[in-house]
């Protein structure tokens, strides 16, 4: 859902924050979409997750009927993400009828100069209610995301951020570097890029506060209380297939990764017109695909074959676990350099 009130400084995601009028005609491409890989054998859905942009800002029921035209198994994750100002008892409660089973909130911090920094509007007192208002309902999971690193955050205010949002008894938490992309604001001014000391401080701070609240780590970036990991995701790092709706959304499916058309318009036309979506794609062979397989699963708690690292040269990056080995806390802070190894 490409859509935004307002757009933060690091964002390059596909998003806009001027294109709401285009919102009802968005989703009813959505669902024509859905509708025309159903005909086409579909498979059931495992997990559906519905990002942004800002998918609580479009009207609720029709995000629903979207959904609802999914073929998805009885125990089908479903996630929508949502900014906590959006977030209202009525709200939540249409999304459970409709069958969400998780939500994600983008908190990025609970300091509000912090939130500034990022570009972020929202209010971090709000947080508490959105809690409340999905607890309210009978969501059975959600999750909470963070950002560290941003300008002018000092330790002291990430350990705001960190106890404000475990005192929520959050099931899941994603706690997310900041990155410079760019176009972005925040590339184009570098007195505000982070600074790799700090964000590894930040991270073993991190790791610490969570994993003593209970909350294991599974992903580099990600903690959860046991039989709350995000199915959807796990689904990314494991190489498995997706199909993705709505512009820029990216598919992997019979050994293909494609791409959809960067802007709701070009891909509002496509559907109206009966064309695929489709921008352009690429097919990987056997030998790239063992080697990206290594790249996303050495990111997880499961990590690698011990056989596919030269742990003896890595010191105390990773650890042996059986025949695997799974990065160290250390070695999560340089996960790419040990990525580099991967044979």
């Amino acid at each position: 859902m490409p859509f935004c009130s307002a757009r933060c400084d690091y964002c390059a995601f596909a998003t806009w924050t001027d294109r709401h009028h285009l919102q009802s005609a968005y989703l009813d491409a959505c669902a024509r979409d859905v509708e025309r890989h159903v005909a086409g054998g579909l498979p059931v859905a495992t997990s559906v997750f519905v990002g942004g942009g800002t998918p609580s800002l479009v009207e609720s029921d029709r995000l629903m009927a979207v959904l609802d035209a999914v073929p998805r198994a009885p125990d089908c994750e479903v996630t929508v993400e949502c900014n906590p100002d959006t977030v209202t008892p009525d709200l939540m409660a249409t999304y459970r009828q409709g069958g969400v089973n998780r939500i994600s909130l983008g908190v990025q911090s609970m300091v509000d100069h912090v939130l500034r920094s990022l570009g972020r509007t929202h209010d971090p007192s709000n947080v508490k209610g959105a809690v409340g208002a999905i607890r309210s309902v009978g969501i059975p999971t959600f999750n909470v995301d963070v950002i560290y690193g941003a300008a002018g955050e000092s330790p002291d205010d990430w350990r705001r951020t960190l106890d404000a949002a475990l005192a929520l008894d959050p099931p899941h938490v994603s706690a997310y570097a900041l990155t410079v992309e760019p176009g972005t604001p925040l590339a184009d001014d570098p007195a505000r890029h982070p600074d790799d000391d700090d964000q590894a401080a930040k991270y073993l701070a991190a790791a610490e506060a969570l994993e003593a609240a209970g909350l294991s780590w599974y992903e580099i970036s990600n903690w959860a209380r046991p039989g709350h990991e995000c199915h959807h995701n796990r689904l990314y790092w494991s190489m498995g297939e997706y199909q993705a709706f709505g512009c820029a959304g990216h598919s992997h499916r019979d050994g293909r990764r494609f791409w959809n058309v960067h802007t709701p318009e070009r891909y509002i036309a496509a559907i109206g017109e009966g064309r695929s979506p489709e921008a352009a794609g690429e097919r990987l062979d056997a030998e790239a695909r063992r080697l990206e397989a290594l790249q996303l699963a050495v990111r997880t708690r499961a990590g690698v074959p011990a056989a596919s690292l030269p742990v003896d040269e890595l010191d105390d990056l990773v650890a042996l676990d059986g025949d695997r080995a799974v990065l160290t806390v250390r070695g999560r802070l340089m996960a790419n350099e040990v990525a580099l190894r991967l044979r």
